[in-house]
């Protein structure tokens, strides 16, 4: 069985929880976050042949 799990909801539900339990860090989690998915789309993208 193969399970195919985006990263990227998983990785936006718990954003938004920590925006919401530390508010006063969000440019940092907004930051964090714009950077992960950046990487994680630019891996999807290249492959390696």
């Amino acid at each position: 069985m193969n399970m195919n799990v985006a990263i990227e909801p998983i990785l936006a539900i718990i954003m938004g929880i920590l925006i919401l339990l530390v508010p006063r860090f969000l440019n940092y989690f907004v930051a964090i976050y714009l950077i992960v998915v950046g990487i994680l789309g630019l891996m999807h993208t290249i492959t390696i042949t």
